[in-house]
């Protein structure tokens, strides 16, 4: 059985836990849950995840919950959600930390890309 670091459920009216959404981390993946009578788990591994932005609209400021949106290299999930989360800053740190434990123990490097910003009448030659 996984040890689970954080479960939640998407919230919902007055940011109570009234849905069928339910998340789950390990020290390796994030386990998404979908559905009633049909549902619908999706694994999304930690270090396939480049970027975590935390987004906090009014309804969610006011009930004490956050989204996080990430981005990653898994094909079947491109970007995803964490939506209306309770602790969402603490839970996007979390997860922030854990992405990069998980890269390091998985060997994999994760390159950025920067643009060269010298205009070709700078460079002497």
């Amino acid at each position: 059985m996984d040890n689970f670091f954080w479960k939640d459920r998407k919230r919902t009216i007055f940011g109570l836990p009234w849905s069928f959404t339910r998340y789950r981390m390990t020290n390796d993946k994030i386990i998404i849950d979908t559905g009633f009578l049909n549902r619908t788990e999706d694994d999304i591994r930690l270090y396939r995840i480049i970027d975590v932005t935390l987004k906090r609209s009014l309804f969610e400021r006011l009930n004490g919950l956050g989204t996080i949106h990430c981005c990653s290299a898994d094909k079947s999930s491109p970007e995803f959600e964490l939506k209306h989360i309770k602790n969402s800053r603490l839970i996007k740190e979390q997860l922030s930390d854990l992405v990069e434990v998980a890269r390091q123990n998985s060997g994999v490097r994760v390159q950025e890309f920067v643009e060269n910003d010298l205009d070709s009448d700078h460079i002497k030659g």
